[in-house]
């Protein structure tokens, strides 16, 4: 399999998974659930492991379409939302996943890290549909058409 296969076999997984997370954990906030706080921390980090795979197959599939004479450009745009999108999405799925572990120790500290965590994807779920955009825009003209 091609990274450019891999690429949009799997780009939308860390799009929307962060957006998942924000809504279990409001909802957790609302009925105060311990448990529904863990899944959606556990979503959460789980979309930032989602971003190592596209993350790295970006490059492979920014040639293929270059060959294919898509823009330099617009590939360009996608490249930095997508940077943009990784790294802040690595940072988040760690404060997640060190919140879900003092969530499961039981320790006062997840209450401080359950807003960051919360805020961090609400951000990140903002940045998925503006990195989604730029990436559709290389292959859909449609969207090009703002």
């Amino acid at each position: 399999m091609s990274d450019a296969q891999t690429h949009l076999m799997i780009n939308h997984l860390p799009l929307l998974l962060p957006i998942i997370g924000a809504i279990i954990l409001i909802i957790a906030l609302v009925i105060n659930s311990r448990v529904s706080r863990r899944i959606g921390y556990f979503i959460i980090v789980l979309s930032g492991m989602c971003t190592i795979p596209v993350f790295f197959s970006g490059e492979g599939a920014e040639h293929f379409v270059e060959e294919l004479g898509r823009s330099h450009d617009l590939i360009h745009e996608h490249e930095e939302s997508a940077e943009i999108y990784a790294y802040l999405s690595y940072l988040i799925s760690l404060f997640s996943l060190f919140a879900l572990y003092m969530s499961w120790k039981k320790k006062a500290l997840e209450r401080i890290l359950l807003p960051i965590v919360l805020v961090g994807a609400l951000a990140l779920s903002y940045l998925s549909f503006e990195t989604g955009r730029s990436g559709g825009k290389i292959s859909h003209p449609e969207v090009s058409k703002d």
